[in-house]
């Protein structure tokens, strides 16, 4: 069993190191190539199977940068391979569109939001037809937006000059007919009187008898005046003469409940 941590090495004896030599080959020729950690930009079905390959699926790919460029920003193309028939699917970066573009091997799926966009280069023709289509659509939408506003305007005004009228009427009526209107307001009140008046009226003849005298209820305590020497005296009544209560307090005393329980008590003999 080796060490893990080697600290002393085995050299035999015909080791000459004299005999080893530097060599300096040639760089390498061609695109650079290294072995990255990758996920899948976006999903993808492979041409050779038809195997789908959803998007953040984890690849070893080869990197290797290559000699297009867009502007000054360095363009990588990848390598990966299917997880069903491993075939070959190639797919490098598209600085232009902040996107990656599928070259070969797979076929990338459909995506609504990348209709307007993509690779495919816009003409100056289409540029000038797309700017006039939405500079028209904010136009339509603009001129609606004023069309509210006018109508909510309108509406306003309306409400104010109704107000207006409704006031300046009443008003009108107030100032021509106030005396009018003062001279029923006291005939209204006099009728109002006159009809009390006759309510009260109509009950004091019914509680009263044909000598004149006031019917009393039955129980009721009232004071008889009554004339004595040429003086007017009043009749005491009951309550009268009940005595005034007393709020004096009192010694309650306690009930013997032998006799119920049946308890005797032993006569004292002394």
């Amino acid at each position: 069993m080796s060490e893990r941590k080697v600290l002393q090495k085995y050299y035999p004896p015909d080791f000459d190191p004299a005999a080893i030599t530097r060599t300096r080959g040639p760089k390498p020729v061609g695109p650079k190539v290294q072995t990255v950690r990758l996920m899948a930009p976006f999903s993808m079905k492979c041409t050779s199977c038809g195997e789908y390959i959803y998007k953040g699926r984890k690849f070893n790919a080869r990197k290797e940068t290559t000699d297009e460029k867009y502007y000054s920003i360095a363009i990588f193309r990848f390598y990966i391979r299917c997880t069903r028939c491993s075939a070959e699917i190639t797919f490098k970066t598209d600085p232009k569109n902040m996107d990656y573009e599928c070259e070969k091997g797979a076929k990338r799926n459909f995506e609504p939001w990348r209709l307007g966009g993509g690779a495919k280069e816009e003409s100056e023709e289409e540029r000038l037809d797309r700017l006039e289509a939405e500079e028209a659509e904010k136009d339509a939408m603009g001129e609606l937006e004023g069309k509210m506003v006018d109508a909510k305007r309108e509406m306003q005004i309306a409400d104010a000059l109704d107000e207006i009228r409704t006031r300046n009427a009443r008003n009108e009526r107030v100032g021509k007919d106030g005396e009018i209107e003062v001279g029923a307001k006291d005939q209204r009140d006099l009728e109002r009187e006159t009809v009390e008046k006759e309510i009260e009226e109509a009950a004091r003849r019914a509680f009263t008898t044909e000598t004149g005298e006031r019917v009393r209820r039955i129980g009721e305590e009232a004071e008889a005046e009554v004339t004595i020497g040429g003086k007017l005296e009043a009749k005491t009544t009951d309550a009268e003469l009940m005595p005034p209560p007393s709020f004096k307090r009192g010694i309650k005393r306690k009930k013997d409940f032998s006799a119920a329980l049946g308890i005797k008590k032993k006569v004292a003999l002394v």
